[in-house]
């Protein structure tokens, strides 16, 4: 991709901040952007790509403002999308938020961060943590000769040299969301995995680690065949630190984290999921304005673990009054707010059923009008610690640094509720 110009205009289309790379696109055809933009939203034919006049018009809006690259050539248009947020970000990083105040009073900053994240259109550096280490906030700073981090000049942009910690640690945390959708039949509609690995790495130096997952494709790869623990992962997608080159080859996860916080990578499953929390509501009507619900909830994964944190959102007329409420386990409230009574259980063991009793009553004339209306998805949320639906599974985590120390690496599995809803009757 190679853009020929980054401006940044106030919602009138003015432009606040000019930076040409290029010198083909003059500025005029900059000031007619928001212009056609205008005429496309009237047509209702908006989009984040504007072609016009043999022009290219890439934007995202921010707060106030529009982040604009226009180019002439034929660029890869999601990846000026994705450069135009990562520079909100650098933005965010030094000024907090990026708003047209913001960018007036350090516009001097905003000329220098344009002329080091891309040069002559191609995008370079859009590391927040590394730029601050040459480009200061501080005047005084500024004045002082500065030589540029080693990750600028390396292929380790993520990463800084020179990095200590007293203890040497990692930590890795496998997150899986649960989607699933229960039609009124009780059938599951809907079912997928949504899994991320989340790192915190606390290494000295610039270490080499690696990772290793029951990954069905590499105990095939090894002539393991295909034990029944392995997993079938589907769209990986790995941070820029991962060597893909490497993964492709023997399916090895190998990388130089950054320091802190990241997602290593997220995967998905597409596969028949059991419902882990099953929820069976059933309505009784004894009158035009008196209604009766009868939940039960079962979990149903092994009793050696148990659920976290359940909140079982049971959905009620928005003119419900005076709810009363009667469970077997934990505690029940209606909140008016979100039109639902919330049921709230600190634990959940496996193999267990709980119930929930509740009467309340409606004025008869909305009761008429409303007849057999259907109702809103019973939603549950919960978190199950030391559990993975897929059966994913950390093999090994090495840490190999050059010198010799001995990290501490710890590994974590947890279950959450994603978009996890029960269709009532």
């Amino acid at each position: 991709m190679a853009v020929s110009a980054l401006y940044i205009l106030d919602l009138k289309g003015r432009i606040i901040i000019a930076r040409d790379y290029r010198g083909d696109v003059p500025v005029a055809l900059a000031e007619r952007f928001v212009t056609k933009l205008n005429e496309l939203e009237e047509a209702g034919k908006l989009s984040p790509v504007v072609c016009d006049d043999g022009v290219s018009y890439v934007w995202v809006q921010h707060s106030n403002l529009y982040l604009l690259g226009v180019t002439r050539s034929n660029v890869n248009a999601a990846s000026v999308v994705l450069f135009l947020h990562r520079l909100i970000g650098v933005f965010k990083e030094y000024f907090e938020e990026l708003e047209e105040e913001s960018l007036r009073d350090n516009f001097v900053i905003v000329y220098e961060l344009l002329d080091e994240v891309m040069d002559f259109g191609y995008p370079q550096f859009t590391e927040a943590k590394i730029l601050s280490e040459f480009i200061k906030t501080d005047a005084h700073r500024m004045e002082v000769q500065v030589k540029p981090p080693m990750a600028v000049t390396n292929a380790i942009s993520w990463r800084s040299e020179g990095i200590v910690h007293k203890k040497n640690e990692v930590f890795l945390d496998v997150v899986e969301s649960v989607n699933l959708l229960v039609n009124t039949n009780g059938l599951v509609v809907q079912s997928e995995v949504v899994g991320v690995l989340k790192m915190r790495s606390f290494l000295s130096g610039m270490p080499e680690c690696k990772l290793g997952l029951n990954d069905k494709l590499l105990f095939q790869a090894q002539g393991r065949g295909s034990p029944n623990k392995a997993v079938d992962l589907e769209d990986m997608k790995f941070h820029q630190c991962v060597r893909l080159a490497r993964f492709e080859n023997d399916r090895t996860i190998s990388f130089i984290p950054p320091d802190g916080n990241f997602d290593l990578m997220s995967y998905r499953l597409n596969q028949n999921v059991k419902p882990l929390i099953w929820v069976e509501a059933t309505v009784e009507r004894h009158s035009r304005s008196r209604t009766e619900y009868l939940v039960k909830a079962r979990s149903q994964f092994k009793e050696r673990s148990s659920a976290t944190n359940v909140q079982i959102l049971l959905p009620l007329p928005p003119d419900a009054t005076a709810p009363i409420v009667r469970t077997s386990q934990g505690s029940a409230q209606y909140a008016p707010e979100k039109e639902a009574l919330v049921w709230k259980l600190k634990n959940f063991p496996g193999g267990k059923e709980f119930l929930l009793r509740c009467k309340f009553s409606q004025p008869s004339v909305s009761a008429e009008e409303d007849g057999s209306g259907r109702m809103p998805p019973i939603r549950v949320q919960f978190e199950i610690p030391y559990f993975t639906v897929s059966g994913i599974q950390v093999r090994y985590l090495k840490v190999i640094e050059k010198s010799g120390y001995q990290a501490l690496p710890w590994v974590r599995y947890i279950t959450v509720a994603g978009d996890y809803e029960v269709r009532m009757v």
